[in-house]
């Protein structure tokens, strides 16, 4: 009977009963929160000189814009309102071609075509718009943006709690970024992106440390050179 009164009441922890006990159990955990918050505060010390508004981002030619998620098909809230960035820093010609980047993993799911779609119904011309169907996470763009479509320098644009990795990222990647965070109403979606930042720190330490190849590398596309050899062609757009 005993043997099993033991199995059924769960073992509570035991602290330690010594002040000295006590004083090592209070280092131990203030110095694990410490390693957990070292790559966030890698982050916003490495990319806070990259970070701007729609209103004084220097004028470059390429533009990134991260996935964000799709419902029913359309780009979600956050992602559209990175795509109104997007759109809003080619009318004011302050980007020339937008390399919009996302997941098309399977057949009923494309990122890239419904920014893309997006982005057209918003005034981007279609021959501005550059598709990376393997842009799985955001080391993977950034390594993609690089390698892939031989982007040097570019705007990034997505939510401010996630573009200071988005910065850090892809400078790690060679690319010249400056980022662009859209304003977002603090609502649940917006905390928990919060969160998540946090965790994701460690992976994008993980990732600039060790520069893993993205999940999909595949050849050299021609995309982005196509569309900025189109800017000489016909008269502005803008």
């Amino acid at each position: 009977m005993r043997d099993a009164i033991r199995r059924v009441v769960p073992l509570r922890p035991r602290l330690p009963r010594t002040r000295t006990g006590r004083r090592r159990l209070v280092r131990a955990v203030v110095g694990a929160c410490v390693l957990a918050l070292l790559p966030a505060t890698w982050l916003r010390l490495t990319a806070r000189d990259g970070l701007h508004t729609t209103a004084d981002v220097p004028r470059t030619e390429v533009a990134v814009v991260f996935g964000a998620g799709l419902w029913a098909g359309e780009p979600s809230p956050y992602l559209a309102h990175r795509l109104d960035a997007a759109a809003e820093l080619y009318r004011a010609g302050r980007i020339e071609v937008v390399l919009v980047t996302g997941d098309n993993s399977r057949e009923d799911y494309d990122e890239p075509d419904a920014m893309r779609a997006y982005l057209n119904r918003h005034g981007v011309p279609d021959a501005r718009i550059v598709s990376d169907y393997a842009g799985f996470d955001t080391w993977d763009s950034c390594v993609r943006a690089k390698k892939i479509f031989g982007v040097d320098r570019a705007v990034l644009i997505s939510q401010g709690f996630h573009i200071r990795r988005a910065v850090a990222l892809c400078r790690a990647a060679g690319v010249v970024s400056y980022g662009v965070g859209v304003d977002e109403r603090h609502d649940t979606t917006w905390y928990y992106g919060g969160v998540r930042e946090i965790l994701a720190a460690g992976k994008a330490a993980a990732d600039v440390v060790f520069r893993p190849d993205p999940r999909f590398l595949g050849p050299r596309e021609q995309g982005v050179e196509r569309a900025r050899a189109a800017l000489g062609d016909g008269p502005d757009e803008h």
